[in-house]
């Protein structure tokens, strides 16, 4: 089971509150993401499902199972692709199986293909764009063991052909093996894109000021984006951004 449960979780860092009772659940097998302002503690709430953080009150559960303040229940992949310079791009995706279990290189070549990435599988992470250094960090996010994906703004980066390409290359190998993510972005477009729900969260401290469950069908082509529905859904979340309380 990977449905995660977020339950009343208040973090403050001195005397500045940034997160106050936020709850929120990602079910089994669901697209779901965060969506606020910089500085409303959307990463400070990944650090705490990853247990880098404590909160001060609530809790975190994963299948049912209490993992507040636990670290190696989830896979994370922050804005940067954070690999290992001196390991190839094979060691680097098969890294997250072998603090478990003995790594399938096998199926971590087929990955690799899908990312078109096979002919890079010797190749050192230098010696890769931005792009495929992301799709890299992805396949190493989506080998790993565990059954629940925090993405942290893995696109921000990207120019935004880059980017959607990117969207559409995640959604393709996501719907292949359905792994729950909780995906946190500034651009609601991208949210709106990717997503089943999207959470909107105030600032200061952060509460969830909405939670919008989006109903495009899957697959999704990015002829979507254009469509009057879309934008309408656009703008909807961008004046919830805007408001205040």
């Amino acid at each position: 089971m990977s449905e995660l449960e977020v339950k009343q979780v208040s973090k403050s860092f001195g005397e500045k509150q940034v997160l106050d009772s936020v709850s929120f659940s990602v079910k089994e097998g669901e697209f779901v993401s965060l969506l606020g302002p910089s500085g409303s503690g959307k990463s400070t709430l990944f650090h705490l499902i990853g247990g880098l953080y404590t909160p001060d009150e609530g809790g975190l559960y994963l299948g049912g199972e209490d993992i507040t303040g636990m670290r190696g229940k989830i896979s994370y992949t922050p804005q940067s692709p954070s690999l290992f310079p001196w390991r190839t791009i094979l060691e680097n995706v098969v890294l997250g199986q072998e603090l478990f279990a003995k790594p399938d290189k096998d199926k971590a070549l087929s990955m690799l293909e899908r990312a078109g990435l096979a002919e890079y599988a010797g190749a050192y992470p230098h010696q890769l764009s931005g792009g495929m250094r992301q799709r890299a960090a992805f396949v190493r996010s989506l080998l790993s063991p565990q059954p629940f994906i925090c993405l942290d703004e893995p696109f921000s980066a990207l120019d935004e052909f880059t980017r959607l390409e990117m969207q559409k290359w995640l959604l393709s190998i996501w719907e292949e093996n359905r792994k729950s993510i909780l995906f946190v972005t500034h651009n609601i477009e991208e949210a709106i894109f990717l997503s089943d729900r999207v959470l909107v969260l105030s600032s200061n401290p952060a509460m969830v000021k909405r939670e919008l469950t989006i109903p495009f069908e899957r697959p999704r082509r990015e002829e979507l984006v254009l469509t009057e529905e879309f934008l309408e859904w656009k703008k909807q979340i961008y004046h919830e951004l805007r408001s205040e309380g």
